[in-house]
């Protein structure tokens, strides 16, 4: 829980920072999030997960907090560095997707890959609408990290219920 929370919270501050949503608000604001919530805590989070004999998560928070706490220290590189880093980034976050896991943790993983991915091709392109769309899946992927985290702490639902084959469906003759 403390490690989605803490991927919610670094996620929504990372891509409202690029939307431009919020009036004064940039990415710049979201590297002391970043560094801190972002690296520190999802990094002690997946050690302590690791400790655990969680491996999946362990590896996920580790190595996901590493990532966010170089993004937050590295400075504002722009263009080719830049777009290297958020490709490197992404194909992390498809890892991650591929893994597996439950349906909340792969929709993170996968919306942060789509806007990972957007944000490193904007890098190399020179295209801010790119970047602005990226934050936005960013923003999604914060969200769905922020819910999967409260829905254990609320006992809301933390799965979508699929139908079984041939549930619901009648032939006609």
């Amino acid at each position: 829980m403390a490690g989605r929370l803490a991927l919610g919270i670094t996620l929504l501050a990372f891509g409202l920072g690029h939307t431009a949503l919020i009036d004064g608000v940039s990415a710049a604001d979201a590297v002391s999030i970043a560094q801190y919530v972002g690296g520190i805590a999802l990094f002690v989070v997946g050690l302590a997960a690791l400790r655990e004999g969680d491996a999946a998560g362990g590896t996920a928070f580790s190595v996901l907090g590493a990532l966010w706490f170089t993004w937050a220290v590295s400075g504002s590189a722009s263009g080719n560095e830049a777009g290297l880093f958020l490709l490197l980034f992404a194909l992390v976050a498809l890892s991650l997707t591929l893994a597996g896991g439950d349906q909340l943790g792969q929709g993170v993983n996968g919306l942060f890959f789509i806007a990972l991915l957007l944000m490193a091709i904007a890098g190399f392109a020179g295209n801010d609408g790119l970047v602005k769309v990226g934050g936005w899946f960013a923003v999604a992927a914060g969200a769905v990290a922020w819910y999967a985290a409260t829905a254990v702490l609320a006992h809301w639902p933390t799965a979508i219920p699929r139908r079984a084959a041939g549930r619901g469906v009648t032939a006609t003759g």
